[in-house]
């Protein structure tokens, strides 16, 4: 059952295009991430599949309600959770979700049994009558993830929700998202964490507002990179070599990797044999493609 069906999507601002004529679809009980750079049209697209933004052109169907026969509907099937606290900082735990509860205008009885529920869920461990601004940063998205499931959603919608926290909270708020796709909850998610990444079932990556790729990670990797990688070590400050690298034909592309570089080159074994004469310079070993060199590949400018 597909929970996001997206057929030519556009959105334009007068003259600017942010996203432009894209289709993919997105199952249910998916997770589904959606990466490219700032400005790529991602946020644009998940404001128009919550309802929130009409597009321009393009047909789009959302827990199975299209956009065209109303935005409202929309906003009951789907739960949202910025890239920034959503929390008022002010406000205790009870009070930002009481007032969540009252916008959706949850029941009583209902709304505190979801909220009970929620609470053990994300494991959480403090009182409810302490100020958000209070909390870590980890336990804040924790809680922005319980104001965005309190109406039961059938999709969540996840802006970065794990940017600024400490690697030991984006560990606990994936396993949180495993376990919402486990319960069939749909979650749709953006990150520029390659290892969170590595999490989702499929990705689309976008650039310029066009989807340029989608698979699963591993499948991505694949079509990135049909040719052998390697991953070169320095063993000086010099990189007077990096030139004479790039010039041999058999090298197809040199990108910086921190402090080592990632090469992509025609033939693993014709490669071995020259890579002898930069003995002093570098260090070479093959390596199977990340998902961040497909990101450097095919996201940050270069031609799929």
């Amino acid at each position: 059952m597909l929970s996001v069906d997206v057929k030519d999507l556009a959105v334009q601002f007068g003259d600017f295009t942010a996203v432009d004529h894209i289709s993919f679809q997105v199952n249910q009980g998916e997770i589904f991430g959606f990466l490219g750079a700032n400005g790529a049209g991602k946020t644009t697209t998940i404001r128009v599949l919550c309802g929130l933004l009409i597009p321009t052109g393009g047909e789009v169907s959302v827990a199975g309600l299209n956009l065209k026969d109303g935005l409202e509907p929309v906003k009951t099937k789907v739960g949202y959770m910025s890239q920034k606290f959503t929390l008022y900082q002010d406000m205790t735990v009870t009070e930002n979700l009481d007032f969540t509860a009252a916008l959706h205008r949850i029941p009583s009885a209902v709304y505190e049994q979801r909220k009970k529920e929620l609470l053990e869920f994300i494991g959480f461990r403090e009182k409810t009558s302490r100020l958000v601004r209070e909390l870590s940063g980890g336990t804040k998205q924790e809680v922005s993830l319980v104001a965005a499931l309190l109406h039961d959603p059938d999709i969540v919608f996840l802006d970065e929700p794990t940017a600024g926290v400490s690697p030991a909270a984006r560990a606990r708020f994936w396993s949180l998202i495993r376990q919402l796709s486990a319960r069939g909850k749909t979650v749709f998610v953006t990150t520029h964490y390659m290892d969170e990444a590595e999490q989702c079932g499929r990705i689309a990556l976008m650039r310029d507002g066009r989807i340029i790729a989608l698979d699963s990670p591993e499948n991505l990797k694949k079509k990135a990179f049909p040719e052998p990688l390697f991953e070169l070590t320095p063993l000086g400050p010099s990189r007077t070599w990096l030139g004479e690298l790039h010039a041999q034909e058999m090298v197809l592309d040199v990108n910086p990797y921190g402090m080592r570089y990632h090469v992509v080159v025609k033939n693993a074994e014709d490669f071995k044999k020259i890579v002898g004469r930069w003995s002093s310079d570098f260090e070479s070993r093959p390596i199977a493609p990340s998902l961040e060199d497909v990101f450097i590949h095919l996201v940050e400018g270069r031609t799929p």
